[in-house]
């Protein structure tokens, strides 16, 4: 599994629109220069962001895009597979299901399904209210 720009620049894009979701529908032009990304790369993303219905837009002078839920009712897996071609770590498993010729014959198809499960569930259990606050990580003292 290899995250591209795309998926990793979706999260920034989450994350900001997140911080700042007070404060209603954020321009592009604004999140690019806080995120430094830049508008045409940004529009693709954000698209797919909108096309997964993970954001709201609205158009206008005080337009933007917002996010259409809490920051909690996200996982990090759902951004990334809006963005992503395939998140599983080898090519003959996509979205979740074995796509091989060779997969009657193939020894390592088991372990290779079982670590795109892992993957998935992991990325899953990873809200963006998570990446926010960072609590999921911090080991008591």
């Amino acid at each position: 599994m290899n995250i591209t720009t795309k998926g990793r620049y979706a999260l920034r894009v989450m994350i900001d629109l997140a911080r700042h979701q007070e404060e209603g529908f954020v321009s592009l032009k604004t999140v690019a220069e806080r995120q430094n990304i830049s508008m045409k790369y940004l529009e693709m993303i954000v698209s797919g962001l909108k096309k997964a219905e993970l954001l709201e837009s609205s158009r206008g002078k005080e337009g933007g895009y917002r996010l259409s839920r809490s920051p909690a009712a996200y996982s990090v897996g759902e951004i990334l597979r809006c963005q992503e071609d395939n998140l599983a770590p080898v090519a003959c498993i996509r979205d979740g299901e074995i796509q091989c010729d060779k997969a009657a014959a193939c020894i390592t198809i088991p372990m290779w399904k079982e670590l795109d499960e892992i993957t998935n569930a992991y990325l899953d259990s990873v809200s963006l209210q998570d990446l926010l606050t960072g609590e999921k990580w911090k080991t008591a003292t």
